[in-house]
This record gives structure tokens, C-alpha cells and sequence, in this order.
């Protein structure tokens, strides 16, 4: 059961995983997810006969999926691009700001 959790949460979330890989354009991959957000939020709206919390659902649901779009990008710079982590408090090797 708990195997088939993972799985499940994977297939959907997992930018590695799910069938979104195949975009390779991250940006279309993110606006494809917001949008399956969208139907979703609104199915269970319509399927609960509440039109009243229509709009909480769509707003929980583009945070969830923004959360995750952004973990996933910075996960995504942190093993492509470790090096623009490494800037430190923002100033320059001479101790000015950028």
C-alpha cells in the first residue's frame, strides 16, 4: 500500500516520473500542471455541489503545484548549476554589493 502511495505521488509530481517529462520545455510542463490543477480544483468543486469554495480550491491548488514547481527548480539549479548557490551575502570579492 505504502509502495503504490509512492508510486501515485511520483507519477503526478515527479518532474522525472511523470509522462510531463517527455515537454521539454519547462515552462509548458509547468502550464500544463497549473492548468490540470485548474480542471481538477474545479471537478471537485462541481462534484461537492460547493461553488462557494471554487476559488479557495483553485488558489490552494496553484500554491501546492507553485511550491512544488519551485522545489523542483531549485533542486534542478542545484545539480545543474551548483556554483549559483555559492554567492554568499550578496556582496563582491572587494565587499561591495552587486
Amino acid at each position: 500500500m505504502r509502495q503504490q502511495i509512492v508510486y501515485g505521488w511520483n507519477f503526478i509530481f515527479n518532474a522525472e516520473i511523470s509522462p510531463l517529462r517527455h515537454i521539454p520545455d519547462v515552462a509548458v510542463r509547468h502550464y500544463v500542471l497549473q492548468a490540470l490543477a485548474l480542471m481538477w480544483a474545479v471537478t471537485f468543486a462541481v462534484a461537492i455541489g460547493s461553488y462557494t469554495l471554487l476559488a479557495a480550491s483553485i488558489i490552494g491548488h496553484a500554491v501546492l503545484i507553485a511550491a512544488a514547481a519551485i522545489t523542483v527548480a531549485t533542486y534542478t539549479a542545484a545539480a545543474k548549476k551548483p556554483t549559483l548557490f555559492e554567492r554568499g551575502s550578496g556582496r563582491r570579492s572587494d565587499g561591495e554589493h552587486d
